[in-house]
């Protein structure tokens, strides 16, 4: 391995880039949370959309990165193929937990809450607003099957493209959005000598408890 344990031991950053104080954060985690992602797009992080989402299925617990693609007052929105393995996992629980994390700013934010799918109206317009090659992509893709290999895949994309040419790609009954309703939040923000802040927002009923987390 190129590697020693030594090496991997001795990686570390000095986080030095800001801090978070309770009282500077916002009175609800969801404007807490859009000032965050628009200052992580405006320091041109890499794919400031881009989450963890942690799904399980009885003792099996699946992790992967999805794409943040919407938020409103109830939580954050994504999309995906309601046939996928992820989306079986949160018809068996809707308990899922998210994680963005911003290096170059240093923070990160971590959810867990409760999944819903979303309206079919919001599908359909944000379905409308994919390029077409997108769009053909989710109705070629059997999302989390097994292909025999890269040209199979191909051709079914082809097919697709050439049953809906000249024409409107509706949206299939199989693929739409999901909205992440959280019941905690927490707001990262390193800080030197692993001191870092940790601000956490917990709901009780239909409130807000605002606390900080020690390290």
């Amino acid at each position: 391995m190129g590697m020693s344990q030594e090496d991997l031991q001795n990686l570390r950053i000095s986080y030095k880039l800001g801090e978070l104080r309770r009282s500077d954060t916002a009175p609800r985690p969801i404007e807490q949370f859009d000032v965050w992602f628009h200052e992580a797009v405006k320091a041109e992080c890499d794919e400031p959309n881009a989450f963890v989402l942690s799904t399980s299925l009885g003792d099996e617990i699946s992790s992967r990165v999805v794409l943040f693609k919407g938020i409103q007052e109830e939580g954050l929105i994504f999309y995906s193929n309601y046939d996928s393995p992820k989306a079986k996992q949160m018809q068996s629980s809707a308990k899922v937990a998210a994680n963005f994390l911003w290096l170059p700013l240093q923070r990160q934010v971590r959810i867990q809450g409760i999944i819903e799918k979303a309206s079919a109206q919001l599908s359909d317009e944000y379905f409308k607003s994919r390029p077409r090659g997108s769009q053909i992509g989710a109705i070629a893709s059997p999302q989390g099957s097994v292909v025999k290999n890269r040209e199979e895949l191909e051709e079914k994309f082809k097919s697709c493209e050439l049953k809906y040419q000249g024409l409107e790609i509706p949206r299939p009954s199989n693929w739409g959005g999901f909205i992440i309703k959280p019941t905690l939040w927490e707001f990262w923000q390193g800080r030197e000598n692993r001191m870092h802040d940790r601000i956490c927002y917990r709901k009780v009923g239909s409130d807000w408890i605002k606390e900080r987390l020690a390290p």
